[in-house]
């Protein structure tokens, strides 16, 4: 009886040291692989691409990635962060390592569709409300002018910030300007971005069209159900003047022949176009209709 115990205690403590052996195998061939890492692949390559008004000198320096830096090591957070900062007018930074050497850098460049004023100037800013860069009325020509919010210490290349009581307003700006980005309509809007109502966004489209959204609405929708209306309106030969409200639920749009506009842009009013219901019915397109009122 003693000489089996014996045996069996034999075996269990040689099963314990194979499994700490598997182990410790396990964690040496793991440092290994991270000391080959660390000590072979270092950069010797710097590659930029995509699009940016920025040279890739430019991007390279303000990177601070250098020849000889460890690949593996790299800190992207911190490099993405130098670079949207002291280069504001790139929008989104990715990373792509090529072992064993080449670091690669991939931007885009912002698109400035805004503008705000703070302090006598006027703040660019981009569809992630980010700051461009400031001067004067020749800087922002043709751009929209957001109104109802009061950046706060704004500075180049950092995101617009607000007081505390006016965030939710700005989160539903960078909703709207996201949505109206993805359907490629930035470059419609004109004049102003009007957050001062509580239930509302007024913006300025085109020449001669104010569109109005619901503050808390679905901005992918909306964007989609404008679109749709705007596409029957030239079908139908209806101008495109006065002031679309989408702020229904029910998937229409009322066209009303007098233009809305904040009160320090208004402008001397045209001969009224007769008014007009649009109505959109999410994809089916013969079920829109523009009716003279």
């Amino acid at each position: 009886m003693a000489a089996r115990r014996n045996r069996r205690g034999r075996r269990r403590n040689r099963g314990r040291f194979s499994a700490l052996y598997k182990l410790l195998s396990v964690l040496i061939i793991f440092a290994a692989i991270l000391m080959g890492c660390v000590v072979f692949f270092r950069v010797s390559t710097v590659e930029i691409t995509g699009d940016s008004p920025y040279t890739e000198e430019e991007i390279r320096r303000v990177s601070g990635v250098e020849q000889g830096d460890n690949l593996f090591t790299l800190n992207k957070y911190q490099i993405s962060s130098r670079i949207y900062t002291q280069l504001p007018y790139i929008g989104t930074v990715n990373f792509e390592r090529k072992y064993p050497d080449t670091f690669v850098i991939h931007v885009t460049a912002s698109v400035p569709v805004a503008w705000i004023e703070s302090g006598g100037s006027r703040w660019l800013m981009d569809t992630d409300c980010k700051l461009l860069e400031s001067g004067g009325a020749s800087l922002t020509e043709g751009k929209a002018q957001v109104r109802g919010l009061e950046a706060v210490n704004p500075s180049v290349g950092s995101v617009l910030t607000v007081p505390p009581e006016q965030q939710d307003k700005l989160d539903q700006l960078k909703g709207f300007l996201a949505a109206i980005q993805a359907r490629q309509m930035t470059g419609s809007l004109t004049s102003f971005l009007d957050l001062t109502s509580n239930n509302e966004i007024r913006f300025g489209y085109g020449a001669n069209l104010t569109v109005l959204f619901p503050m808390n609405g679905d901005f992918t929708q909306k964007t989609y159900y404008l679109q749709q209306t705007l596409w029957t309106m030239d079908e139908k030969g209806i101008p495109r003047t006065g002031t679309l409200d989408l702020t229904y639920d029910n998937q229409e749009g009322h066209l009303l022949p007098k233009r809305w506009l904040p009160e320090a842009s208004a402008a001397p009013e045209l001969s009224p176009p007769p008014a007009a219901e649009a109505g959109t019915q999410g994809e089916n397109d013969a079920n829109e209709k523009t009716d003279a009122e």
